[in-house]
């Protein structure tokens, strides 16, 4: 779980690199130069992003980076490189291992606290009442920090988690916590909280993307005021995403990069997408999406590639 999970398709990096040997082959005589594959200058200027109200009025930002497997010094140069360039939301967890280095890159940037906004999640070793407050305190202590803007139950699939989500509730009543959600739940589960809980779920983060794109589970997030957030966006890679022929087309009608057309796909959805890179490039293409906007048609087309089933079975 700690370790970065394996993908069964090219990743982007694999894929730039592979591609800047031949740049006379099939696909780029297909879809245009190497050009519109290839990651911008680090020197983008600062891009500001979009901001959704949630429902219990935070405003949260519509694109965030991602931590997993981003620890050490690696980790905090990502972070303080993302912060650099715009980011402000950051989205750790106890489970990743990120919360030091998260920590450590926020401060080297020099920007202040409470103008970002940092997700960390309890992990399931962490279920019950008294122990998810334990978790919580962990996580902060690790990120240095005295609040949160967003906590996640991450798996509730198994242990107490309505005691979890009870401690939740009351840091959230004492200002720890912004905002509580929760991952990788089930509409059962979300039905309950919805239902029965002191305070509403202000975000649900889980799979999504072009191959899983949860229309159903859009609608109901949409229907109960819920807002749905993508991890793994660009399904790492799987599945051949990063050379997938209806996205590659797309992508050079408007001189963007697969990565690029993903992400404005998911922002057109009203979903907040958390991409996770360690290259300082990447990080700052994944920003370039505020200047273009997909067609109907661009939408339409990306909707016949989901095959509505995860691409992640061993988290399943």
């Amino acid at each position: 779980m700690k370790k970065e999970r394996n993908s069964n398709g090219m990743n982007r990096r694999h894929f730039l690199q592979a591609s800047a040997g031949f740049a006379a082959s099939t696909m780029f005589l297909n879809f245009g130069s190497m050009q519109s594959f290839a990651a911008p200058a680090t020197s983008t200027p600062e891009i500001s992003i979009p901001l959704v109200t949630l429902n219990n009025g935070l405003q949260m930002p519509r694109l965030g980076l991602g931590t997993m497997t981003l620890t050490g010094d690696v980790g905090v140069r990502c972070v303080a490189d993302a912060i650099s360039l715009g980011y402000r939301l950051i989205d750790t967890a106890m489970i990743y291992e990120s919360e030091p280095a998260v920590g450590a890159g926020i401060k080297q940037s020099g920007i202040k606290r409470e103008e970002l906004f940092i997700t960390s999640k309890l992990w399931k070793a962490d279920m019950g009442y008294e122990q998810a407050k334990k978790g919580f305190q962990t996580s902060i202590n690790k990120l240095g920090t005295d609040y949160l803007d967003l906590y996640l139950i991450h798996r509730p699939s198994g242990g107490d988690w309505k005691g979890s989500w009870k401690a939740m509730e009351e840091l959230y009543h004492q200002g720890k916590i912004k905002a509580i959600g929760m991952s990788n739940a089930t509409f059962a589960q979300l039905d309950d909280l919805i239902a029965h809980s002191d305070v509403k779920p202000a975000v649900h983060q889980i799979e999504t993307h072009a191959f899983f794109q949860e229309d159903q589970q859009l609608d109901y997030l949409k229907q109960h005021g819920i807002q749905m957030e993508a991890w793994a966006p660009f399904a790492e890679g799987r599945h051949g995403l990063f050379t997938n022929p209806t996205l590659a087309t797309i992508g050079k009608k408007y001189n963007k990069t697969v990565a690029q057309v993903c992400l404005r796909w998911h922002f057109q959805r009203g979903i907040i997408a958390i991409p996770r890179s360690s290259q300082k490039a990447h990080i700052a293409e994944n920003m370039n999406i505020f200047d273009f906007s997909l067609e109907d048609s661009d939408m339409a087309a990306i909707s016949t590639l989901d095959l509505n089933t995860t691409q992640f079975p061993e988290w399943s």
